[in-house]
């Protein structure tokens, strides 16, 4: 099983609001998850980006790979697990 940390959706219409999880890389967008990690307001002003440092961290341990999005908001908030970790 792949295992991806990926955005998943919430919020309104015209008002989303992100969940970063851990999830199957087949499940659907808005499907079931393993985990939640973070979140993130792209409406806010700065836009607010959440982390559990823990926990991304074992997660890119055991071998969940951030997407591209996902790998920048990490790298903005200053991870460095996800620095050692390139997909």
């Amino acid at each position: 099983m792949a295992v991806k940390i990926r955005l998943t959706r919430q919020g309104g219409k015209k008002k989303p609001m992100y969940r970063v999880v851990v999830t199957d890389s087949e499940a659907p967008r808005d499907g079931g998850f393993i985990e939640v990690v973070g979140f993130c307001n792209p409406m806010a002003n700065p836009a607010v980006v959440k982390f559990d440092e823990e926990r991304v961290a074992f997660w890119v341990g055991r071998g969940a790979v951030p997407t591209d999005t996902v790998r920048q908001y990490l790298k903005k908030a200053g991870l460095a697990a996800v620095k050692t970790k390139v997909a």
